[in-house]
């Protein structure tokens, strides 16, 4: 795993999204969107219905990569307020087991998730830890040192005559935004202005590559 010093503390940004946080045991994801498949089928557009079960397999190998006893997961675990009821057995025994692996699991609410969506565990709107905020989405005049998620940033680079996108950790030195963990979940161009707006610069985009972490300076991209 690659370290990366954030607010003098030692974190593992992965390649699948997670945060690892040694001193705390503990692994940080965001914007799960648990049953997003299922709410697309409602409104008539088919998808595979395996994206959380997808999710949880991928969560459950971080897990126990890292050896973490705790999950924090930062916002939007679900698409919608009512995923919960919509998850088939089989994927909510899945979410159960792995839960039963650890010994803290912390639900922080979102934008799309407001209500707390399992009697396991402990649901907040936020948490300060350490001194750093855990939060769903920065909060752009917070001078608190702070761990986020919801913009699902991605960087784009174009080489060798070719388009590539990676999801990318992003950082100011005193907030970091956490790719989106979730298997079907888009991403946002890191020099949107959307992200900007809530992380004044410089912003690097942190792109965890085999045992290096690749770092590129990302600016601000005129709105259109």
């Amino acid at each position: 795993m690659v370290p990366l010093l954030f607010q003098k503390t030692l974190f593992h940004p992965l390649p699948d999204g997670a945060l690892f946080w040694p001193a705390e045991e503990a692994l940080l994801v965001a914007d799960l969107h648990f049953e997003k498949a299922q709410f697309f089928a409602q409104a008539g557009q088919y998808l595979p219905p395996y994206d959380s079960q997808e999710t949880l397999r991928t969560l459950a190998d971080a897990i126990e990569a890292t050896g973490a006893q705790r999950l924090f997961c930062l916002g939007d675990s679900f698409h919608h307020a009512d995923g919960i009821t919509h998850m088939p057995d089989e994927t909510r025994h899945m979410l159960e087991g792995l839960a039963a692996r650890l010994e803290d699991w912390i639900w922080i609410t979102g934008n799309h998730d407001k209500a707390p969506p399992f009697s396991f565990g402990c649901t907040l709107p936020e948490l300060i830890l350490r001194g750093i905020a855990l939060r769903h989405e920065a909060m752009a005049n917070s001078h608190q040192p702070e761990i986020s998620g919801h913009f699902h940033p991605k960087l784009r680079l174009r080489t060798r005559g070719q388009s590539i996108a990676r999801r990318c950790f992003l950082t100011n030195g005193n907030k970091l935004i956490l790719p989106a963990f979730g298997a079907l979940t888009g991403g946002l161009d890191a020099g949107h202005p959307a992200i900007h707006a809530v992380m004044p610069g410089p912003v690097t985009a942190l792109v965890p590559s085999g045992e290096r972490l690749l770092r590129f300076p990302v600016t601000a991209k005129v709105a259109a």
